[in-house]
């Protein structure tokens, strides 16, 4: 299999020192990365490469998506009204939604979620926890060619009494859940098993310890959901006498293992806890904003990034978040932390990047692998077009202009591990009549589950 060769008029590595590379190129040998430099030094070192990539391409690592549900909203995208408050938007819609879910359903929502993602650059996505059937999610993921995360949903309610919860269970069925996961995704070179609660206050003490240790005992991370609003806070204090991150802390279930979810109200003690445990958070700026849930009121992410809290950046769900777009999504988040210090000389375009590239790499434990261009990482790598009109006239600064500028739709070229999943804008998994019929199957299927859900 020869060299590929991958060209741009930028090459952003986003290594430890940030370098852009002026008329660039990356070597790829298989699914690594064998060279990284200018065009004019590479080709010449592997004459009989074969070239992709224009000219004029901005070439960037594939980009991380650290928090994205791929199933249930997906099927009724927009449906959700937005003059709801968000328990009622989650339990009232999302959650029947889920519940009335068929392996099929979870499927085809999988399948196109995961379309746009890597049509829009994203390359790994951590999914946020798949209510019924995560066997068929991780065949959706390992259709599309992704890297990802599977996780499958679990609460108990203390003890699993509630019956309105439907998807709840003893700490044992719980964690059996999770245990059929990592057993799936077992030797998976691309799709990564991870535990996966539902999290807010719908954990137990015991659930939750146990789910961390059995996390830490595998190898592997743990994720939630916690504080996007207050209700949280309040929950916890009525129950333990101590606000849900202090007491996570407290339990030792978080550690550099955990990814949480929103962690927007928090106080300066919940920060100190996520510092002292390294634990890291994804952040959802489009979901806090569409759901009404207080960022620009309470949010400290800014303090968090200030205080090395490893963050991630991620699209949420398509009632929520909306779009599963990492450009739109980075351009949001630095205008909002810029603006709430009202400091324009930090947290700049090539921050916001780093949080939806290698910044997130940290925080999901991949960085070893991805994240940046650099030789010996796998080969996930996004070429950029420039000829939209929001690329006239090209900047000398790309990454101003690919942040505050352009968005995802200007991908034209995806890879990951060194195998091309997007040419032209187009599914290398997906024909136009497979992309067809699996838009047509939605569009029923999405009207069928309004009805039953």
């Amino acid at each position: 299999m020869p060299i590929l060769l991958i060209r741009g008029r930028y090459v952003v590595t986003m290594d430890a020192n940030r370098n852009i590379i002026e008329n660039g190129a990356v070597a790829v040998d298989g699914a690594s990365i064998v060279g990284v430099g200018t065009f004019a030094e590479l080709s010449p070192m592997y004459p009989d490469a074969r070239v992709e990539g224009r000219a004029d391409d901005i070439v960037i690592p594939g980009m991380i998506n650290g928090h994205q549900h791929l199933t249930g909203d997906r099927l009724v995208r927009s449906v959700i009204p937005d003059t709801i408050d968000s328990q009622e938007a989650i339990f009232g819609w999302a959650v029947p939604v889920h519940g009335a879910h068929t392996q099929r359903d979870d499927y085809v929502s999988a399948v196109l979620a995961l379309n746009e993602a890597l049509s829009h650059g994203i390359t790994t996505t951590v999914e946020a926890g798949t209510v019924a059937h995560p066997a068929a999610v991780l065949r959706a993921q390992r259709v599309m060619g992704t890297r990802a995360t599977l996780g499958s949903w679990g609460w108990d309610v203390g003890g699993g009494n509630d019956p309105s919860a439907p998807f709840a269970g003893s700490v044992n069925e719980v964690l059996d859940r999770q245990r059929e996961v990592l057993s799936l995704t077992d030797g998976d070179r691309l799709v990564t098993g991870w535990v996966t609660l539902v999290g807010h206050d719908l954990m137990s003490d015991e659930l939750v310890c146990a789910a961390s240790q059995l996390a830490r005992d595998n190898g592997t991370h743990l994720t939630f959901h916690l504080s996007p609003s207050s209700s949280d806070a309040a929950s916890y204090l009525a129950r333990t006498g101590r606000r849900p991150v202090r007491h996570l802390h407290d339990l030792g279930a978080l550690g550099d293992h955990v990814l949480m979810a929103h962690a927007v109200h928090l106080d300066d003690d919940e920060i100190d806890c996520l510092v002292a445990t390294d634990t890291a958070v994804a952040v959802c700026p489009w979901a806090y904003l569409r759901l009404a849930q207080g960022i620009t009121a309470a949010g400290r992410h800014d303090d968090m990034w200030r205080r090395g809290v490893r963050l991630a950046l991620g699209c949420d769900s398509e009632n929520a978040g909306d779009a599963i777009d990492p450009i739109r999504n980075a351009a949001l988040f630095a205008g909002l932390v810029r603006d709430r210090s009202m400091d324009p000389s930090w947290f700049s375009a090539i921050d916001a990047l780093a949080i939806h590239t290698i910044g997130a790499a940290r925080a999901i434990g991949l960085d070893h692998r991805v994240g940046s261009l650099e030789v010996g990482k796998e080969a996930d790598i996004v070429c950029v077009s420039t000829e939209g009109p929001e690329w006239i006239p090209p900047s000398p600064e790309p990454v101003l202009q690919l942040i505050w500028a352009s968005s995802g739709s200007a991908v034209r070229d995806v890879w990951v591990a060194g195998r091309p999943v997007v040419r032209d804008h187009r599914s290398c998994r997906l024909t136009s009549t497979d992309l067809a019929e699996v838009t047509a199957e939605a569009t029923a299927r999405g009207r069928e589950l309004r009805q039953r859900g």
